[in-house]
């Protein structure tokens, strides 16, 4: 960000937030400082030895299939020094068994024959095709495909670099996964000076993020004739073909076949000019990602549209049935002033068909219906002496076809909380959905769940609210292990199929991430949407999430999802586990 767009932004946080916000914020810029510093160290810490390399090679000659992967390069009038430094790092590779596969888009700039003809006389695993006019990227890489003959092929931008272990981690997985299709890993950038910066550690597979922003981009390789299946890249998406291509590729197969390296393999170029240093160097290009996603609904026969989301980036928003669903909201509260609130906060929806159900107890019942006339709600006394439990018998008197869990002591910021939450709740592939919560001071309690060795993690604690967190993940739809009942929706036929919380072994913690892990486990997603946001009252009350689970619980839910607790499939190995802040762990 430049200097005057940060002093504006200074400005805007002063003017509408005050000396609060401000202060939040300063303690976020150090927090992004830190791992700025960090990353740094980490690098150091993650070069490469000669004892790496050796052991690299020796793997290599235990490998089942040392599969051919071809390079697909479009080049056009890129700076000869980047256009070496490109072709260079894949011919300091250590796996051997690659093909350069090279389509000049009709440079002008004379240079560009002149290195290609060199480096293709040079290495005979380097082929170079001459197209003799220009087409653009789309075009010239349609070019390079027609050169290929590996059973896989990666993708390389002519100013990017490959780590020198690249293409080794991508047979690596290959072997491990021989019906893998599609492969991608983390990225970061790489300055004129050769400085690297901006780590993106990604998440495993993650379609709602993928919808979001492009998740593959660097490095990415496919299987060769898959992708040809796809048609290799379509011609009027310039800017994003990539993603475009992967939304194609992911329509022909299972998300089993979809293979993530947790590994910086690919460094990508920020110079003047290019998208890596600013996004305002092609604004083409996100219009062209959203034309390329509603492309896709359409073959999928979804109903949904795409418009420009935070950092013009993208959101999803999927139709509702006509006529919409009913919901349920399940509320647990304690005495007239703590329904009365409730009630005042949740019943200005702008769904029509919403019931309240009030849990309480049965001395408190009474009290409670002597004074509600409201038509859409009721109370309801439970026995149950777990949260689980009573959640499970209120179900079972709920009438909605959306079961809405939403702590008292939140009130909604946004009238659609409900429609956009259950926009996602009925969607086929979707399971669970949990929205945006926030403190008093509108900082983050938590946008999603990270499961830990210590039980969960809530995402993104402390940083504002407007911040787009790592990896933009706090601005944007996506996907996390688990959301919290502090604010969570799921549809009640499937609460009834799956059978409701587990109370037995689950009775007041971790009930909820354990209902979301079981449905990751029938292939159903778990939603994290910002459009959602819900803020704590300032007279409070402790949210669900914010209690520590006992020995005993953490226990419990480890030794159960020990594989998630282990590793996260939507945190990243290289992050610290100690919070869910993102950090880089060293």
């Amino acid at each position: 960000m430049g200097f005057f767009r940060k002093i504006g932004k200074f400005n805007r946080i002063r003017r509408e937030q005050g000396m609060p916000g401000l202060r939040l914020h300063a303690r976020y810029f150090a927090h992004r400082w830190r791992e700025r510093r960090k990353y740094q160290k980490w690098i150091e810490a993650h070069k490469l030895t000669d004892e790496q390399r050796a052991g690299i090679i020796t793997k290599i000659e235990t490998f089942e299939q040392e599969p051919l992967i071809s390079i697909v390069l479009p080049v056009y009038n890129v700076e000869e020094k980047w256009l070496r430094a490109c072709i260079e790092s894949v011919i300091a590779q250590i796996y051997p068994n690659w093909e350069l596969c090279i389509a000049d888009d009709a440079s002008p700039a004379e240079h560009i024959r002149r290195v290609l003809d060199e480096y293709a006389a040079r290495d005979e695993r380097i082929s170079v095709t001459y197209r003799t006019e220009n087409g653009h990227i789309s075009a010239a890489s349609n070019s390079a495909l027609e050169l290929i003959t590996g059973e896989f092929t990666a993708l390389l931008d002519h100013d990017d670099e490959l780590t020198e272990d690249a293409l080794f981690w991508v047979a690596s997985e290959i072997n491990e996964h021989p019906d893998a299709a599609m492969f991608y890993s983390d990225e970061d950038k790489i300055d004129g000076a050769g400085r690297r910066s901006e780590p993106k550690f990604k998440p495993d597979w993650s379609r709602d993020l993928f919808y979001s922003l492009n998740l593959i981009t660097h490095l990415s390789v496919y299987r060769t004739e898959v992708l040809r299946a796809a048609g290799g890249f379509r011609l009027g998406y310039e800017g994003s073909q990539d993603h475009d291509l992967a939304l194609r590729v992911t329509e022909q197969i299972p998300e089993t076949a979809i293979r993530h390296i947790p590994r910086i393999l690919y460094h990508w170029r920020a110079i003047p000019g290019s998208v890596a240093l600013s996004g305002e160097a092609k604004p083409y290009a996100y219009e062209k990602a959203r034309e390329a996603i509603r492309s896709h609904f359409e073959r999928v026969d979804v109903s949904a549209g795409v418009e420009a989301a935070a950092d013009n980036l993208h959101r999803v928003r999927y139709a509702l049935p006509d006529p919409p669903p009913s919901a349920s909201l399940i509320l647990t509260v304690d005495n007239e002033e703590s329904a009365a609130e409730a009630i005042d906060a949740f019943a200005a929806t702008e769904n029509p068909d919403l019931e309240i159900l009030l849990l309480c107890s049965e001395n408190v019942k009474s009290s409670l219906e002597s004074w509600i006339l409201r038509e859409n709600v009721r109370v309801i006394a439970v026995d149950e002496t777990s949260e689980a439990g009573r959640y499970n018998s209120a179900v079972l008197q709920a009438e909605g076809d959306i079961l809405f869990f939403v702590d008292p002591a939140l009130k909604p910021l946004n009238a659609d909380w409900l429609g956009e939450m259950a926009a996602f709740a009925v969607q086929d592939g979707i399971g669970a959905v949990g929205a945006k919560i926030l403190e008093w001071d509108k900082s983050v309690l938590h946008s999603g769940l990270i499961v830990t060795p210590d039980g969960t993690a809530p995402a993104h604690q402390g940083i504002p609210r407007d911040e787009a967190g790592y990896f933009f993940r706090n601005g944007l739809i996506n996907n996390f292990s688990a959301v919290s009942i502090s604010a969570f929706a799921t549809t009640r036929a499937l609460f009834m199929e799956m059978q409701g919380f587990d109370d037995e072994n689950f009775p007041d913690k971790f009930y909820d991430a354990d209902y979301c892990l079981r449905l990751w486990r029938k292939n159903r997603r778990v939603v994290f949407t910002p459009y959602a946001e819900f803020i704590c009252s300032d007279t409070g009350g402790q949210l669900s999430f914010e209690k520590s689970g006992t020995a005993e619980e953490i226990a419990a839910f480890t030794n159960k999802w020990k594989e998630a607790a282990d590793r996260d499939p939507f945190y990243n190995p290289n992050l610290s586990r100690e919070n869910g802040n993102f950090e880089i762990d060293l």
